[in-house]
């Protein structure tokens, strides 16, 4: 399978909402309740392209199937140099490698940008995305216990950290 990973362009966001939204409502990796909106997502994305922050797509046979984004993680000067990054794949194309391309892209872009860390934030039932967090050199830094409520229960949130 051949996966081009390229910056997304208006035409993608039907495909980035599809994704966001199964994850908004059949996982604990996105903490919203409800469905977003095109003209929702349509901001959110042009907002990190207002701020010079890359969204990137993973493209597979004409098909958009992940994408990857960073952020301020604060939004004190201070915190400048750190970002708060996501990644998110199609559970239709899950195990392929595509997360992997989609963060590396990330993590060669914030290097590129002279960015000093890069913290991502992952349900702690979401072993799978420690896992693949730890492959990619991101450490346990903390955990936030009870600090999400969704689906009727608490979640803990783990900060992971990787220094570019």
């Amino acid at each position: 399978m051949q996966i081009t990973i390229r910056p997304y362009s208006e035409a993608d966001v039907p495909a980035i909402l599809a994704i966001v939204n199964h994850n908004i409502l059949h996982s604990t990796s996105l903490y919203d309740y409800a469905p977003r909106t095109l003209e929702k997502q349509i901001a959110l994305l042009a907002e990190k392209n207002t701020k010079n922050f890359p969204v990137f797509v993973a493209e597979t046979a004409g098909e958009i199937a992940g994408f990857g984004t960073y952020g301020e993680f604060r939004f004190r000067e201070a915190y400048q140099f750190t970002v708060e990054h996501s990644v998110y794949v199609s559970h239709e194309f899950n195990d392929k490698g595509i997360g992997g391309k989609l963060l590396s892209a990330l993590i060669e872009t914030a290097q590129k940008n002279n960015l000093h860390t890069m913290i991502g934030v992952i349900d702690a039932e979401n072993v799978a995305s420690i896992r693949f967090h730890e492959k990619y050199g991101f450490k346990t830094v903390g955990i936030i216990k009870e600090s999400g409520f969704k689906f009727n229960r608490w979640l803990d949130s783990v900060f992971m950290q990787r220094f570019l």
